[in-house]
């Protein structure tokens, strides 16, 4: 939350061409505890110094020789550093309001001043700006957070990886087709055949020998999106001798819930003779 120290610490810039009004703003400001007050009777500077120190609060008169408000605030637009840039126009004209708050002013005060009034319009107007700043830094930090527990994540993920091809004869990925997208490690020598061809894909079926049962049951686990572990399938060759495989496997999926596809891996527990 903001303190009502926060509020009196807050930056604060008067412009006006009117030395008066500067000297009674500024005075009334100061009496009400606030410490970083300045000003500028030169509206043609105003940008420049925004852009260097960044004010909480800008209270800005409409009507100035040169340059008016309305000018102003067209040129603060185009070098605000952030989403929320609180400008209190000051105007006598009642019908500058309206153009005033289509302009980009958060509020106005009318002159001749009520000082209650003007306390307590820049007092909320204040409150709000540096809400918004709480808000914009916290969401920065969030965002901070969120690409560091990515990097972290990617790391994780790298070192999974290289420990499941250390710890296992191959590490694979499935779309969420059925496809297989990844597959590191010495299968095709290890199998002798294609990638796409391992069992628990459509493909499978075309190549001779594997278990039938076995790759039926698998398929199953698959399509109801279970993970498996340890499962065993066979391989009968066409010399007569019995490969056995060990994989185990889990279902991706997005944030959103969304199946993506398989990934796991697999060790031949059992090389031909």
């Amino acid at each position: 939350m903001v303190t009502e120290s926060d509020i009196l610490n807050a930056s604060v810039m008067i412009v006006d061409d009117q030395e008066t009004n500067v000297i009674l703003l500024e005075q009334m400001l100061r009496e009400a505890g606030y410490t970083r007050v300045t000003s500028t009777m030169n509206p043609q500077e105003v940008c420049a110094l925004n852009r260097k120190n960044r004010y909480d609060l800008i209270l800005l008169d409409l009507q100035m020789p040169g340059m008016d408000g309305f000018q102003v605030m067209e040129g603060l637009k185009t070098n605000a550093a952030d989403g929320y840039l609180a400008v209190l126009v000051i105007t006598a004209q009642p019908g500058h309001k309206l153009r005033a708050l289509q302009a980009g002013a958060k509020d106005f005060i009318s002159k001749p001043f009520d000082l209650i009034e003007v306390k307590t319009r820049i007092h909320n107007l204040l409150e709000v700006r540096l809400l918004y700043k709480k808000l914009e830094n916290h969401n920065l930090a969030l965002e901070q957070t969120v690409q560091e527990r990515t990097a972290e994540l990617r790391e994780s993920e790298a070192r999974y990886r290289s420990l499941t091809e250390l710890a296992s004869d191959w590490y694979w990925e499935q779309d969420e087709s059925g496809a297989f997208t990844k597959v590191s490690g010495p299968v095709l020598e290890m199998l002798g055949i294609r990638v796409d061809a391992l069992p628990g894909t459509a493909r499978a079926a075309s190549v001779a020998g594997w278990n039938q049962a076995e790759r039926e049951e698998l398929q199953a686990r698959i399509a109801a999106r279970q993970p498996f572990l340890d499962f065993i399938f066979s391989r009968l060759n066409t010399d007569g001798s019995q490969q056995q495989f060990r994989v185990s496997g889990e279902p991706m999926f997005t944030q959103a819930c969304r199946f993506i596809g398989y990934r796991g891996i697999g060790v031949e527990i059992t090389t031909k003779h």
